[in-house]
């Protein structure tokens, strides 16, 4: 009964050591640079920027599972220079109102999660749940 006991508590510590090691790189992000959005001002410097350089904005739901999850999928398929696309994160539950006003700038209704590419000053590319993607986003570019 012993031996037994041994194989099946090294069992465990390596089931464990493998959850926790896999949790560990889950938890890894991605080197992304955002800037928060929130201000409302920050909606004209965008516009402002897009004249010479894409801008794109996340708009997450905190509370969402599915929101987190296309965050983290983005995040993880991300690989743009910086040089060539300013990004910015909203957090929808605490800056509802500047949503709004995206809604009402740029003519694309509300969606969670959702991404806006803002490109001398017009919208190029939106979408929004899982059709979000850096493939769509590089042919909105020209990339």
């Amino acid at each position: 009964m012993k031996f037994f006991d041994q194989v099946l508590k090294k069992y465990k510590m390596g089931l464990f050591s493998s959850m926790f090691k896999s949790n560990e790189v889950e938890n890894e992000k991605p080197n992304i640079n955002w800037v928060a959005l929130n201000e409302m001002s920050q909606l004209d410097e965008i516009i402002s920027l897009s004249s010479s350089k894409a801008v794109l904005i996340f708009k997450h739901s905190t509370r969402c599972g599915i929101s987190s999850m296309v965050l983290k999928n983005f995040e993880n398929e991300y690989n743009l220079p910086d040089s060539e696309i300013e990004l910015y994160f909203l957090d929808l539950l605490s800056y509802r109102e500047i949503s709004n006003e995206i809604t009402l700038r740029f003519n694309v209704l509300h969606q969670s999660p959702q991404v806006l590419v803002v490109y001398k000053e017009q919208v190029i590319y939106h979408d929004s749940h899982n059709q979000i993607s850096v493939e769509a986003i590089k042919k909105a570019l020209n990339f």
